[in-house]
């Protein structure tokens, strides 16, 4: 269910909320509006005129003066779409009086800080100016918030120190002085008046003299006219034969003119046949001896790229045919040694165990050379042995162990032989 709200002319109706919890606000004022029961809220702001008395006390001008003034505005809340939902954001659920507390203290700080910027006798003179510039400076503040100044007036002025009151005794002072000087410009216009008559009577004079000079003037004119007339026309009588002998003077330097021009085109022709001649005898004993000597040069030039790539092509196919070479014997060896060691493999396996052992007991003395090497460089041996410290059987224990050493580094088993057996002591 929904209820229908109806608004007056002097309220605005804020609605928010709606279907589908949509938080969309619709701003209405002057008309109705449509609320949904519960899910719809609606809350309403004054659009009627706000009267406001900002006071600024003892506030230093900007001669030090301190005065305390008294201003009354009229501010509204502003219609408009956009300046209506900045109002509202500002202000929706505050009563009249705390939005005009805020009013109040924007314009109270603009009055103030104007004050400090004026003299007081601009205050105090033009009270309309003064209230016009606070509230030009004021109203984008107010506006930001949407509420627009109405009007802004200046309800009183005073000061606690008589400095009004002494600025009203020199005004009457000034009144005083103007009167005295009224009366003294008012002698000084009688004075004037008479001196502008005298001037007039003697004005009427002169223009009788004026005219009758201007009469002999133009007679003096009129002749000088007639003078200047029969001047122009023996002038111009003169100018004209002058310009006739030119005009002759003209034609004959023409002829000359055309005479030399045919006379430079006879010597042109024949410096051009020259020139012609000289770039024949140039080419015929420079360009072509020069342009034979290039080809040559080119040719000559050519010739030696020619030879240079032949000769690295040379180089290059005898280094391939080294690298094959060598590549060859290379192959050659390895293959050789494969088949070594493919035949000595095939001999082993032939041979059996004998042979493997004899190739073992071969190898025995190198083994023991290699290992005996670094106790050449030793000049003095000593065995430590048990506590009967026997020589001998720390011998046949030292030979004892050579078995199961060769065994690590050859695989072949040495206790298998009948001699190293006996010598050892160990059975098959």
């Amino acid at each position: 269910m929904g209820n229908c709200h109806t608004v007056g002319p002097n309220e605005a109706l804020v609605v928010s909320g709606g279907c589908c919890g949509s938080d969309v606000k619709q701003y209405v004022y002057g008309g109705w509006a449509w609320a949904w029961w519960c899910i719809t809220d609606t809350q309403r702001i004054s659009l009627e005129i706000m009267t406001l008395q900002p006071r600024c006390e003892d506030v230093e001008t900007a001669e030090g003066v301190a005065l305390t003034v008294t201003g009354v505005a009229q501010v509204k809340i502003m219609t408009e779409k956009e300046l209506l939902a900045v109002a509202c954001e500002q202000f929706l659920g505050k009563n009249v009086q705390d939005v005009k507390n805020v009013v109040l203290q924007t314009l109270e700080g603009h009055l103030r800080s104007i004050l400090g910027t004026l003299t007081v006798e601009q205050i105090y003179q033009d009270r309309d100016q003064f209230a016009k510039l606070v509230r030009e400076v004021a109203a984008p503040d107010v506006g930001r918030m949407g509420i627009e100044i109405l009007s802004f007036t200046i309800k009183d002025v005073y000061d606690k120190v008589d400095y009004l009151s002494s600025l009203g005794k020199t005004q009457t002072a000034a009144v005083r002085r103007d009167a005295d000087i009224g009366v003294a410009e008012a002698e000084r216009d009688a004075g004037i008046r008479e001196a502008e008559c005298k001037k007039e009577m003697l004005d009427v004079k002169f223009m009788a003299d004026t005219k009758i000079a201007d009469s002999r003037r133009a007679f003096e004119l009129q002749k000088a006219a007639f003078t200047e007339e029969v001047n122009i026309k023996t002038a111009e009588a003169q100018l004209a034969y002058e310009l006739q002998s030119a005009r002759e003077q003209q034609k004959i330097r023409q002829e000359e003119i055309e005479i030399e021009v045919v006379q430079r085109k006879k010597q042109i022709d024949v410096e051009e046949k020259e020139i012609i001649r000289m770039e024949k005898e140039l080419i015929a004993t420079v360009k072509r001896p020069a342009e034979a000597e290039a080809y040559r040069i080119q040719q000559i030039a050519e010739g030696e790229k020619v030879k240079q790539v032949l000769l690295a092509q040379a180089e290059a196919d005898k280094i391939r045919k080294i690298g094959e070479a060598e590549a060859f014997v290379i192959e050659a060896i390895g293959m050789a040694e494969a088949e070594r060691m493919k035949l000595k493999a095939e001999a082993l396996q032939k041979y059996g165990d004998a042979a493997q052992l004899a190739l073992v007991l071969d190898a025995l003395p190198e083994i023991a050379a290699k290992v005996a090497a670094p106790l050449s460089k030793v000049d003095e041996i000593v065995i430590l042995g048990g506590e009967n410290n026997n020589k001998t059987s720390e011998v046949n224990r030292l030979l004892a162990e050579i078995p199961a050493s060769v065994r690590a580094i050859t695989g072949v088993d040495l206790t298998k032989i009948p001699l190293i057996q006996k010598v050892t002591g160990t059975q098959a």
